[in-house]
């Protein structure tokens, strides 16, 4: 965040709790207060501020989604998957909604909930890359090593410059023996920054010697 903006916050903040006080049931209004709040740290002023919205508007699936990703944020699984539920209820095409739905799941290591997750996601967008990395990812921990390699590629064609794309792309890569072409992207992962695991390069060494 620029120091900018960051300076531009306190004024921002105070404006939108104005509006707050005079239109009490603007649903818009406590939504992007949450969202400033959030970008300003204050993340349990977001979230009543957030809740607010829902209670206002219990069909809002912007704030549903925002709330939910901020108790995910917290570790608070089970009030992220409410939330995200909630939101694929009022609009059953929400692509954002199933994305996080996956990330739910995969960090309670139910990975072929992830799977349909994701897949409901890419269905609705199938332009929505971080969908598609994350599908990879799980693909790869489930040993569906194909399905990986063509799930990675969709994502580089969204985005080919993603560093995380050109790692998730080596891995899948390296467990189909695909050496060369997985050090070709391990290296595009490393000069887009990413932080490549050392023990992965070693391996990955050792199989090319």
């Amino acid at each position: 965040m620029s120091e900018e903006l960051q300076e531009d916050l306190p004024k921002v903040i105070g404006e939108l709790e104005k509006k707050c006080k005079e239109h009490p049931n603007s649903v818009m209004a406590f939504h992007h207060l949450g969202l400033v709040y959030l970008k300003a740290g204050r993340v349990e002023d977001a979230i009543k501020s957030l809740e607010k919205a829902v209670e206002i508007d219990e069909l809002g699936i912007e704030s549903l989604i925002n709330l939910g990703a901020i108790y995910f944020g917290q570790g608070n699984l089970e009030k992220a998957l409410e939330l995200n539920e909630k939101a694929v209820a009022v609009q059953p095409e929400s692509a954002q909604a199933y994305a996080n739905l996956g990330l739910i799941w995969q960090q309670r290591n139910e990975l072929d909930r992830a799977i349909e997750s994701y897949e409901k996601a890419i269905q609705f967008d199938p332009k929505l890359a971080n969908a598609w990395m994350n599908l990879t990812s799980v693909l790869t921990m489930k040993g569906e090593d194909d399905r990986a390699v063509t799930a990675a590629g969709k994502a580089l064609e969204i985005e080919p410059d993603s560093p995380l794309g050109h790692n998730n792309m080596a891995v899948a890569l390296y467990l189909s023996e695909k050496f060369s072409e997985a050090k070709r992207h391990l290296d595009k992962a490393r000069e887009l920054g990413y932080s490549v695991d050392p023990n992965f390069v070693s391996s990955l060494q050792e199989k090319l010697a």
